[in-house]
């Protein structure tokens, strides 16, 4: 199964839309109820980044039994240091958007501790690409 979902820069409204969609095609499926929770966090958050910090992008979630692999492509600055990034807390959040209660510093984080494989390719002035894989069958 392939699905896509639109990601619009600074559309929090929206926010979750696309890991709520997974997890009810999840739940119909029977996976899992600790798979799908963190698949729902490990997609929220990286769709949260990319409302917080692109220019907008796009979600490609490619499902079998075995697997499932999500892909965030975004377009905007990229992220400078990603080993930075990575740290719990370090957070390039605008004013604005830690106001609304995001821009913790933990997304990148909570991604790495519930995917089984995580990918990240950034290019500056360019965006983004997030790759996560979370196996059904370990």
């Amino acid at each position: 199964m392939h699905n896509e979902f639109k990601v619009v820069e600074g559309d929090f409204a929206n926010a979750g839309k696309a890991s709520s969609d997974i997890k009810k095609t999840l739940k119909q499926l029977n996976i899992d109820n600790q798979k799908i929770k963190k698949i729902v966090v490990a997609v929220y958050e990286a769709e949260v980044n990319a409302i917080a910090h692109a220019y907008g992008g796009t979600i490609f979630v490619d499902l079998d039994q075995e697997k499932i692999a999500v892909v965030i492509k975004d377009v905007g600055p990229g992220i400078p240091d990603l080993d930075k990034a990575m740290t719990k807390g370090f957070s390039t959040a605008s004013a604005k958007v830690r106001e609304m209660g995001f821009g913790a510093g933990m997304g990148l984080p909570n991604i790495k501790n519930n995917v089984d494989v995580l990918e990240i390719k950034t290019e500056v002035g360019v965006g983004t690409e997030i790759k996560m894989v979370v196996n059904f069958l370990s």
